[in-house]
């Protein structure tokens, strides 16, 4: 009887085993030895295994994953389902494993016509960083199914990084190599220069295999040019390329690479002529490396007689008005040469030449005055005219030296150019109307916890919540129920800042307390134990709500307040919340909510009155003075007696300098992330009661050494506690003002509100505004150029304490003066000439004696500003001679100290002697005041 032998049935369970083991090789054999139906018959079952719970198995080596890609396309009956495998995470990862050519025998095996597709649909599931070993699977499908590659961003930024791989392999090919023998080349070179952000990966530095070193030169510019000169792509595919991407612009990072292909192929004169009109496009907003390309080449066109002079002329006065002083000038220098060879234009040439006029910096206006007087004698009397007319913006010295050879023009509508002084000053805006209704309030509390939220929310939600729960306890617990649950990860316990609960936090026990549940926040009841002690009219000190003295912790005094006293003592509404945006209550309007609870019978609660009383103005009219007088409840005669008094006193303030200590061994490196030297303000109450609830915020004792305190995101809400204190809040946030310029912090969003806030701006508030205008980013530098515009449109800002402050930190390093330079710059065009002068008048003579980085700059603004201030101060714009009116009253003698104190200074550096640009300036400061 003969036997009969039969081969083992492809089935689950071996193939998973084989899986499971990452034997690729084996897996192919197992399905290619099976039949189409077997194989089939195995895809509900892998499709299974690939989505199941993700277990260790997929990250360990050798994975599953390479064998689950060649299972796939062995049993799987579509592309559509065999991406949706293959893009799953677990599998998606490992596609640089994947051996592309076991892919291609199973698909050869089934003969399978879909292959093509697949490669499609995973090329869109390329990550958008275009990962070289991922776009290597992708490609190799869709070479061996010969199907177009897609030209997406994405795909792109593949092949350029599959380009560049590099390994320490022997065999490595050189990059000129691979790229002239890939197919994509032709299809993908003109999408090089279109995708945003490719040229970072285009300026990649190379391995060199024979160096055996890094070449940090970028290899694909000169591999691109050498491909052009053997012919293997077309040079001016590439320079069309490259003038497209510079004039859709990129960061700078991204541009290097073009510009060094871009000198790399060194464009002849026929190429530059055929593509000038693309070059002048470049002048006016390209990037300032791509504008200098630009200038070169049309300058070259120019030296050899190939550029007409209206296409220069045309792109000159775009480029002049750009604010790079070395590409200016660089112009400036070619229209003198061409105003030498232009004889019969030269009028046309020196008009092009005055755009420069109105140039920022003072030593360009010098340039293009000088080269405008050496040609003058050439010019017509018309041309003259419109030159003189154009002299009008020129500053420092500039004016009477155009007006003694082109004469004062015929007509000037203003002494001072329009948008040259500040407008008035908006009023504070009112508070927003009230929260009437819990459905409101729950959207409002939304909208604070997710943001920090501003004074005036946080005011609104206050006054809101309690309302409402007079109004309706129930239906308020039906609308804050959800809260809790909706935002528990912004209001659980834990969440701390340096040490103290953040306010979030403390206020989801406020919602507790509505809700009447139990407390969570640990230390809570510390926390509010003697806000309940005061309930119970026991003589009770301030609370330990976990923060330091301060306004922060006057700020958790009143949610704590709100959280004890719902449960305990609900009242109808919070008579503390301001009438205006600034955090001011208007009196009249606090004595009418005390004369409504004196006639319903309730008390307001002890913190809510104190806030209310240090919201008042300072100027109270006489009819709230005399309705105050008629209360007689415990609220009623405190108010009518604050108002009487004037309510709370200034302290005084008192700069104080911190050093830095000498580290030892244990603490050098913490040591060695303080400032050298900070100066901070303490504050003295001068003997003055406050109570307790203020005593602690108008008393401040810096330590000698400088603290490392970073920008509070609760900064934002402290105006609003002593609105009409804006000095007193300024000193408790200085050492973070002066992280900004010293430490590199950032988060000056608290100066802008001080600015709007009342009352006297002393020394901390100059020293807030000095550092904020020397910080590190850009962003808080606009910020201090806000508090300076409005300080200065209000009338509180004293020009000549900032530029004291300013002049002594930077004589000593402590601030940088070349940003400080850069935002007094702006404030003087928004309008602030007169205040920016005064700043600077006080600044120069401490900069002067120590000459930090900057001084120049500093001086020839100076220039600037006290020409036109002078000017405005004669009459010639109401505005702004009221302006600079109040700036030369303000400090009386000491301005004219200050006066005396530069001229010396402009004299002793003027006698040093020589042409660097320190003596220019200070002899051109000099002849302006001395004018």
């Amino acid at each position: 009887m003969s036997v009969i032998h039969r081969e083992p049935e492809l089935n689950w369970p071996d193939l998973r085993q084989t899986i499971e083991l990452g034997k690729v090789e084996v897996v192919g054999k197992l399905l290619r030895d099976g039949t189409e139906e077997q194989r089939r018959s195995l895809a509900a079952e892998l499709e299974a295994y690939v989505k199941g719970p993700p277990e260790q198995r997929w990250w360990s080596r050798p994975g599953p994953a390479t064998a689950v890609a060649v299972a796939a396309l062995g049993c799987l009956p579509s592309a559509a389902r065999a991406a949706a495998l293959l893009s799953r995470r677990n599998v998606r990862v490992w596609w640089g494993e994947i051996p592309v050519e076991e892919l291609v025998e199973m698909s050869r095996a089934r003969d399978l016509p879909w292959l093509g597709d697949l490669a499609q649909r995973l090329a869109g599931k390329l990550g958008r960083e275009g990962d070289a070993a991922q776009w290597a699977l992708v490609a190799g499908l869709l070479t061996e199914t010969g199907t177009a590659p897609p030209t997406d961003d994405t795909f792109v930024r593949g092949w350029i990084g599959h380009l560049q791989a590099w390994h320490l392999g022997d065999e490595r090919r050189p990059l000129i190599d691979r790229m002239r023998a890939d197919p994509y080349l032709d299809a993908l070179l003109p999408r090089l220069f279109e995708v945003d952000g490719l040229g970072v990966e285009l300026a990649r530095s190379t391995w060199d295999q024979h160096q055996r070193r890094w070449d940090h030169r970028p290899a694909m510019p000169a591999t691109l040019t050498a491909l052009a000169a053997e012919g293997r792509v077309d040079r001016a595919v590439l320079l069309d390329g490259v003038l497209g991407r510079f004039l859709r612009g990129d960061r700078v990072a991204a541009l290097r690479a073009f510009v060094v292909l871009h000198d790399e192929l060194a464009p002849t004169e026929a190429e530059l002529t055929a593509r000038v009109g693309r070059y002048v496009r470049l002048l006016p907003d390209a990037h300032s490396t791509v504008a200098t390309l630009a200038q070169r080449a049309l300058r070259r066109l120019d030296d050899n007689g190939r550029l007409e002079l209206d296409t220069l002329l045309q792109g000159s006065r775009q480029l002049l008005a750009r604010p790079e002083k070395m590409l200016v000038k660089a112009q400036l220098s070619w229209l003198d040469r061409v105003a030498k060879r232009e004889r019969d234009r030269v009028g046309e040439v020196l008009e092009t030449v005055a755009v420069a006029f109105g140039h920022d910096a003072l030593d360009v206006q010098e340039r293009a005055l000088t080269i405008v007087l050496r040609h003058v004698a050439r010019i017509e009397p018309p041309v003259r005219t419109r030159l003189a007319e154009a002299a009008a913006v020129l500053a420092g010295d500039l004016p009477g030296r155009a007006a003694a050879v082109l004469g004062e023009p015929a007509a000037v509508a203003v002494d001072v150019p329009a948008g040259w002084s500040l407008g008035p000053m908006p009023s504070v805006a009112p508070m927003p109307p009230p929260v009437t209704s819990a459905a409101e309030l729950a959207e409002e509390i939304g909208a604070l916890v997710h943001d920090q939220g501003s004074m005036i929310g946080w005011e609104r939600v206050l006054a809101g919540l309690v309302a409402c729960h007079a109004d309706d306890p129930v239906l308020l617990r039906e609308a804050l129920a959800p809260i809790l649950d909706r935002y528990a990860v912004h209001l659980r316990p834990g969440h701390t800042w340096w040490g103290h609960p953040r306010l979030r936090q403390l206020f989801g026990e406020v919602i507790r307390a509505a809700l009447r549940t139990e407390t969570r926040l640990s230390g809570w009841d510390r926390g509010v134990g003697m806000v309940r002690a005061a309930l119970g009219g026991s003589p009770a000190e301030l609370p330990a709500t976990g923060y330091g003295p301060g306004p922060q912790q006057a700020l958790a005094l009143r949610v704590a307040e709100v959280a004890v006293y719902l449960r305990h003592r609900p009242i109808p509404m919070l008579v503390a919340t301001p009438t205006r945006a600034n955090g001011q209550l208007d009196a009249t309007v606090l004595v009418e909510r005390l004369a409504e609870a004196e006639r319903a019978g309730w008390q307001p609660w002890r913190f809510d009155l104190e806030q209310a009383l240090l919201r008042l103005p300072s100027e109270i009219d006489g009819d709230a003075l005399s309705r105050a007088a008629v209360l007689r409840s415990p609220a009623g005669v405190r108010l009518s007696r604050w108002l009487t008094d004037g309510g709370a006193p200034h302290p005084g303030s008192v700069k104080v300098e911190q050093r830095r200590p000498t580290p030892r061994r244990f603490d050098h490196w913490e040591l060695s992330q303080l400032p050298e030297r900070r100066v901070v303000v303490g504050l003295r109450p001068g003997g003055v009661e406050y109570g307790p609830f203020a005593q602690e915020m108008f008393e401040l004792d810096p330590t000698d050494r400088p603290e490392m305190k970073h920008s509070d995101p609760e900064y934002p809400l402290w105006p609003g506690v002593l609105p009409n204190h804006r000095e007193v809040i300024a000193a408790w946030a200085l050492p973070a003002f002066a992280g900004l310029a010293d430490s590199d912090q950032r988060g000056a969003e608290l100066l802008p509100l001080l600015a709007e806030s009342a009352g006297p701006v002393g020394p901390a508030v100059a020293l807030a505004l000095a550092y904020t205008l020397a910080a590190r980013h850009e962003a808080d530098r606009v910020a201090g150029v806000d508090a300076f515009l409005a300080l200065a449109g209000a009338g509180d800002l004293d020009g000549a304490a900032l530029g004291r402050e300013l002049g002594a930190l930077a004589a000593d390093g402590t601030i940088k003066l070349t940003r400080v330079v850069a935002g007094l710059a702006e404030a003087a065009r928004a309008g602030a000439r007169a205040d920016v002068w005064a700043a600077i008048e006080a600044a120069l003579p401490a900069v002067l004696a120590a000459t930090p980085r900057g001084g120049p700059d500093l001086l020839a603004l100076g220039a600037q500003t006290a020409t036109t201030s002078r000017t405005e101060g004669a009459g010639g714009n109401t505005s702004a001679g009221a302006t600079a009116s109040r700036a030369a009253s303000v400090g009386g003698t000491g301005r004219e100290a200050d006066r005396g104190a530069l001229r010396a200074a402009l004299a002793g550096i003027a006698a040093r002697g020589g042409s660097g640009r320190l003596v220019t300036e200070a002899r051109r400061l000099d002849r302006v005041l001395a004018g």
